[in-house]
């Protein structure tokens, strides 16, 4: 009896039965993803936690919610992409194309935005450090062609 349970046990680790599935629909953790196309699809299944995304393109894609914590944004081209609520803590967005891109409610708090560019993004309610605030307000400029809102006014930035 212990053996066959045993057999059983090791057949389903042979199996890998013993792994939880994941929840999302597709998990990007911790994948190299140089350079990738993502343009226009919708990916608010997924996961690029601790991602390397430099030079990637997301341009028009729907990732709302979802998680880029740690991830390398460097020079990833995110234009005209929904960000609502996406987690962008601690992530490298140095040099990111965030142009007309809505930022609604992410979380943003220790984000690197160097010379990213930010023309007509919306971060209404986005979480951020006052340091990074005051940086991005310094090129701060247009008006998001979807929400309508102002760059400069959802940075806070004359106030």
């Amino acid at each position: 009896m212990l053996v066959t349970a045993l057999l059983a046990l090791g057949f389903c680790v042979l199996l890998g039965g013993l792994n939880p599935p994941s929840a999302l629909a597709v998990d990007y953790n911790k994948e190299s993803l140089v350079g990738v196309d993502f343009s226009g699809r919708v990916l608010t299944d997924a996961s690029f936690t601790k991602a390397n995304m430099r030079g990637s393109n997301l341009s028009n894609t729907d990732v709302r919610g979802v998680s880029f914590f740690g991830a390398n944004l460097e020079r990833t081209n995110f234009q005209g992409a929904n960000l609502s609520n996406a987690t962008l803590d601690t992530a490298r967005m140095v040099k990111a194309n965030l142009t007309n891109a809505i930022l609604e409610g992410a979380f943003a708090f220790n984000t690197k935005f160097d010379g990213a560019i930010i023309d007509g993004a919306d971060f209404t309610d986005v979480e951020l450090r006052k340091d990074a605030q005051m940086m991005l307000c310094q090129v701060a400029q247009g008006r998001n062609p979807t929400t309508g809102r102002e760059t400069r006014k959802t940075l806070y930035c004359d106030e």
